[in-house]
């Protein structure tokens, strides 16, 4: 990075501007790869011959990839300058989307989407570290907030775009479509960015590195498979908690002793940056979790084309567009409630979806999810800006990294958990109704209360457990909003703890 005078000095010119355009393009980009691929996953389903469980690894595993392959960026950064690191990510981001799309099995597609997301990885930390170097400190809400609006178009054109491209063809052009954006955005890396802080990297940390993507490859594994393979029955998931446990033993003692370690534990001596990622991984929890139940909840239980799932779930791209008329100034006037704010609307949001029924409207879902966009946006720039308030410029992309780790380590390990609380809820009410559906039922004896279904034939009988499985399927999502609303009423608190910018006595 370059030197702190960067950031000091108050004339922002063009460089600036072109920087700031540059990593607009590049996440947005990014953000529609992440929700179109969301949009298509019931359609996935039946092409791959997947469990809701095993399809949901397409998203897993390549936020596992990319939590992974954040903390690089920083040494990335150092060691290949700000323009090379761009290419390089960029080129392989878009090799890897080209793949998804041709993959034939779902081990192909998950190989390949690990690929993508380990690739384009750098994209976003390097983006938030570049405008937080580059911009002087007064305009970091300005300059955070321009930058969300790529980082919202994309995920709003995602399953807009992608929901009409997988009805009007198949699922693999949702992936052949982020070609021409990524060879797109090279073009413009190349001109725009320079070769800051190449050649400035210390010796890379292999041991750290492998300890740490070892611990969080183990996790992840752990809470994939744990509920097929009934959890801590099974000796695939104790060698997978062991491992996860003694690889994060060995990565912190190591980060400790080294005199260059792969992530520098000293940035949590900072208390904004401490709290700043506490959130940013609760946030994480509320990033992608409706947009990757709602898809298959609306197409497999009620019956809604891809197209409009794909213009329903795109309202939290709308939220976020609302969100951007306050939240600068709201930011500047009071960052600690704006947040708290944020979080809140989630948390109602989150618990309106979990009061859904069965027969949900589209209004519905386009106001649940506008008012879950419209929390997330209002809440991230002022997380952002304090937990970076108080790093000095040299930290910046290294802390981005270390933030953006957690975030997505967030999202993935809460996607986990949300589709076992669905697969488990649904079996078990499935299991209770089913109790209850006998002929010696005397309610059940009424025509007008059976309706289709009847213990007579096997079309009756067939249409009663589709019910039964499609009811019980729904509480299960509700469980899972539930705890979407749960996860989110309980970070609001951690925003009271940060130490204001705009109050100098306690920095």
């Amino acid at each position: 990075m370059s030197s702190p005078s960067i950031v000091e000095k108050e004339e922002v010119g063009l460089r600036h501007w072109l920087i700031l355009a540059t990593v607009q393009i590049t996440t947005l980009t990014f953000g529609m790869t992440v929700t179109s691929a969301n949009v298509v996953l019931p359609q996935l389903k039946g092409a791959m011959a997947a469990t809701s469980d095993q399809i949901a690894w397409v998203v897993t595993f390549n936020l596992v990839a990319t939590a992974i392959a954040t903390p690089l960026t920083g040494w990335l950064a150092q060691t290949l300058g700000w323009r090379n690191l761009l290419f390089v990510s960029l080129t392989g981001f878009t090799i890897f989307s080209a793949l998804c799309g041709l993959a034939d099995s779902l081990e192909s597609l998950v190989l390949f989407r690990v690929g993508q997301g380990a690739l384009g990885a750098p994209l976003i930390p390097l983006g938030q570290g570049m405008i937080l170097a580059t911009f002087p400190r007064r305009l970091h809400p300005m300059a955070l907030m321009m930058w969300g609006i790529g980082g919202v178009i994309g995920p709003v054109l995602g399953p807009i775009l992608g929901g009409v491209v997988a009805e009007a063809s198949n699922w693999r052009w949702v992936f052949f479509m982020i070609v021409p954006l990524g060879i797109a955005c090279i073009a413009v890396a190349a001109i725009a960015v320079g070769d800051q802080e190449k050649g400035t990297a210390k010796k890379f940390d292999f041991t750290g590195f492998v300890a740490l993507a070892l611990s969080i490859g183990a996790i992840q594994l752990m809470l994939d498979r744990g509920q097929r393979l009934d959890w801590f029955e099974s000796p695939e998931i104790i060698i997978e908690a062991c491992l996860a446990v003694v690889s994060f033993y060995i990565f912190i003692v190591h980060s400790l002793t080294s005199q260059d370690p792969f992530l520098n534990l000293k940035l949590f001596l900072d208390r904004n940056f401490t709290l700043g990622c506490i959130t940013a991984f609760a946030m994480g929890w509320l990033s992608y979790t409706p947009i990757v139940l709602f898809p298959p909840l609306l197409q497999e239980l009620r019956g809604y084309p891809d197209s409009l799932v794909g213009y329903l779930i795109a309202a939290r791209g709308f939220g976020n567009w609302l969100s951007f008329l306050i939240v600068v100034q709201f930011t500047r006037k009071a960052p600690r409630l704006a947040l708290a704010i944020g979080l809140a609307c989630q948390a109602v949001a989150g618990w309106e979806m979990g009061q859904l029924s069965i027969n949900l409207t589209e209004f519905d879902v386009f106001w649940t999810n506008c008012l879950q966009g419209f929390g997330f946006g209002l809440a991230y720039t002022p997380m952002a800006v304090l937990a970076f308030s108080t790093l000095t410029p040299k930290l910046m992309v290294e802390g981005s990294g270390v933030f953006n780790l957690l975030r997505h380590f967030g999202s993935s390990i809460f996607i986990s958990i949300s589709i076992s609380i669905l697969i488990h809820s649904s079996a078990l009410n499935y299991s209770d109704m089913a109790n209850v559906m006998t002929p010696f039922n005397e309610l059940l004896r009424f025509p007008t209360l059976m309706g289709e279904w009847s213990f007579e034939g096997l079309s009756g009988l067939s249409a009663l457990s589709g019910e039964i499985k499609r009811q019980a399927q729904m509480i299960g999502y509700l469980n899972a909003f539930q705890l979407f609303a749960v996860a989110a009423s309980v970070a609001i608190p951690f925003s009271f703890l940060f130490i204001s910018p705009n109050n100098p006595r306690k920095r």
